[in-house]
């Protein structure tokens, strides 16, 4: 045996050379067949694991465990894992962060397609039946219907099938802004018009006076009191806090959801239970008016269209609820 310098530390020198050897002067024993040994008690931890100390062993001792849901390694022997940023996830094999895609409900995809084929098909049918009435507009079946609301009616709901184009494509500043806001106001015009409609024939058959003034002025009073309600309401909306485009990073691990923020949770409601306090009263007045002669009896029609529209609007408000609840208390 013999002692011999092979290399040389100086902690004074830069970091990552301090330790200087000469491997020309080492001469191993044939049994290490030429490898120059470890000095660890393991191997490495490649990328996509992160170094965890073992209990009661030296310090250079550690297991290797895989990055937790959500973060990466990408150098060998990490000591931790770290985060993507909010508009990365990790890939499969947790090495590295990969840019999210971009996610929203667009005219190419099948449910676009299929939405926006039935908002024209409705839209075609509405417009239909309008041209309809305006031709046989002098007959007696039509002036009996009382013409003006009925014209408002229909007008209504060919607006209300267009307005579902603004929740399809990428949402822009316009867009939020509009589409909740005069979603919200025809459909109040909608609902309204048919609330007068059915209080008119509910007191053609209960008045004692059937050429009363009142009566013939009622109608359009409620139609135009039911909608400006609702007008002011999202008049405020729009002048303390209107909806804005958003970015939802968390929902998905490998999308950005691209949607609108209501900007004011408490207007929403506000629009959303107006709507929904509308159609009990309209639900309320046609089972009211259920015994009437099956000629002028629209309950049944209307009945059914404002279950409908409650069952909706109690569809929208759970899932807002439990979209904030999921947001506030993800645990």
């Amino acid at each position: 045996m013999a002692r011999v310098k092979v290399g040389s530390l100086d902690p004074q020198a830069p970091a990552g050379q301090e330790l200087t050897i000469d491997a020309d002067k080492i001469m191993w024993h044939t049994s290490f067949n030429q490898v120059m040994p470890t000095s660890m008690c393991n191997d490495y931890c490649y990328p996509g694991y992160s170094r965890r100390k073992k209990e009661q062993e030296k310090f250079c001792c550690y297991d290797c465990a895989p990055c937790p849901e959500g973060m990466i390694s990408h150098l060998k022997d990490m000591d931790a894992c770290i985060k993507c940023l909010d508009d990365q996830y990790p890939n499969k094999e947790q090495t590295q962060c990969v840019p999210k895609i971009l996610s929203y409900l667009s005219y190419q995809e099948a449910l676009g397609i299929i939405l926006t084929s039935l908002a024209i098909m409705f839209s075609f049918i509405t417009v239909l039946v309008l041209c309809t009435f305006l031709e046989q507009k002098d007959t007696p079946i039509v002036k009996a219907n009382n013409r003006s609301i009925t014209y408002i009616l229909l007008t209504s709901l060919l607006l209300c099938f267009l307005c579902t184009l603004l929740f399809i494509g990428q949402p822009g500043k316009v867009t939020c802004l509009l589409r909740q806001i005069l979603f919200g106001f025809i459909f109040s015009v909608a609902l309204s018009s048919i609330l007068a409609k059915t209080i008119t024939v509910l007191l053609a058959f209960m008045a004692t006076k059937p050429g009363s003034r009142m009566r013939k002025g009622l109608a359009n009073s409620i139609a135009l009191t039911g909608s400006f309600i609702q007008a002011a309401i999202c008049a405020l909306w729009l002048g303390t806090k209107p909806p804005f485009p958003d970015m939802d990073k968390h929902s998905l691990d490998d999308k950005i959801i691209l949607e609108c923020n209501e900007g004011s949770t408490p207007m929403f409601y506000c629009v959303l239970g107006y709507l929904g306090s509308l159609a009990i009263v309209s639900f309320t007045v046609a089972f009211l008016a259920r015994k009437l002669p099956d000629t002028f009896n629209e309950a049944k029609f209307i009945t059914f269209s404002m279950l409908v529209t409650q069952c909706s609007t109690n569809t929208v408000w759970r899932d807002r609820e439990e979209n904030w609840y999921a947001h506030w208390c993800p645990q």
